[in-house]
């Protein structure tokens, strides 16, 4: 989320308490560079279930939607709110972040696939275990846009986009970067990526754009500028949810209606007074939106877990 490599608080990430009878389970994927780590949070209620595996967005957001310089356990409620509901749930680490830090060796060999091939082998886990029936998928902001790279080979049973981008990343970072930098300094940026664009490095980094544009990184953002979520959420065949919020900052709503127009069979939900990071503030201006991705006891708006529940109870259960 390029929103949070402005912003400058760490906090840490597990201090709310689950809901009642929710259990939360340690879980491994070994690899062939190392370990990855994750959640499960099972149902109160006799197995065996359903399954959704909930993949954040992008830079170092860890499996509750935290990372540094945010703090809202959004993706942990979001995964317990669904147990509660007789879903089970997997949250990850993703290669390089968090418990899975060590899983990365250089973040110069990390692409947009690494991480979509780890989807497809925690999936592949998921389908061995006997406790678990469908596999589900949601991923939030750039997790949309890796469930949509692993789809073919994960096969997953229903997919939800949530607040995923309908643009290539770089159209997406134009339109941010254009709010938040003087024209001095967007213009520099824009010359950067438009080098990637051209599948080109850039050694002279300007300090003030390292921390998005540092040479290290720049292979993955090259990966990333390749793939347009458009085409490939025209190609999703299963039952697919794309949920938008009308006050998000990061993702505008006409981005799930990209993705919704590519795909007819697709759901499109925009929840009025939602945010990026899935709570219920009405404006937009940063002085509103700020404290949201500060508070980690802020609920989520009560609108979306009704929307992810029904859909993936008729998706997925048949309810």
């Amino acid at each position: 989320m390029i929103l949070v490599l402005l912003l400058a608080l760490s906090a840490p990430a597990d201090n709310v308490a689950p809901p009642p009878r929710v259990v939360g389970e340690l879980v491994e994927l070994k690899t062939d560079t190392g370990t990855l780590y994750g959640t499960i949070d099972l149902p109160a209620t006799p197995g065996p279930w359903p399954v959704v595996l909930i993949h954040a967005g992008s830079g170092p957001t860890d499996r509750d939607g935290n990372g540094p310089g945010i703090w809202t356990n959004c993706l942990k409620m979001v995964g317990r709110g669904l147990a509660a509901e007789g879903l089970a749930t997997l949250r990850i680490d993703k290669r390089g972040i968090a418990a899975s830090a060590k899983a990365m060796k250089s973040e110069k060999e990390i692409r947009i696939d690494t991480y979509a091939v780890d989807v497809v082998a925690w999936v592949a886990m998921l389908r061995k275990d006997s406790r678990f029936t469908k596999v589900g998928f949601i991923g939030h902001s750039e997790g949309t846009l890796i469930g949509l790279i692993a789809a073919k080979e994960a096969k997953f049973d229903a997919f939800v986009a949530l607040c995923g981008a309908g643009r290539p990343l770089q159209d997406v970072l134009r339109e941010q970067l254009k709010k938040n930098l003087s024209d001095e300094l967007y213009k520099k940026s824009e010359a950067i990526i438009t080098e990637l664009e051209a599948d080109r490095t850039v050694k002279d980094v300007p300090k003030d754009l390292a921390a998005l544009f540092r040479p290290s990184v720049q292979p993955y953002l090259i990966s990333v500028f390749q793939r347009d979520p458009v085409k490939l959420a025209s190609e999703v065949k299963v039952p697919f949810l794309i949920v938008s919020g009308s006050t998000d900052i990061q993702i505008a709503a006409a981005d799930a209606k990209r993705l919704s127009d590519a795909n007819p069979k697709g759901k499109l939900v925009t929840i009025e007074g939602m945010n990026h990071v899935l709570k219920a503030v009405k404006e937009t201006d940063r002085s509103h939106q700020l404290p949201s991705y500060f508070n980690p006891t802020l609920p989520l708006h009560p609108k979306l877990m009704p929307e992810l529940v029904s859909f993936f109870k008729k998706s997925l259960v048949g309810k």
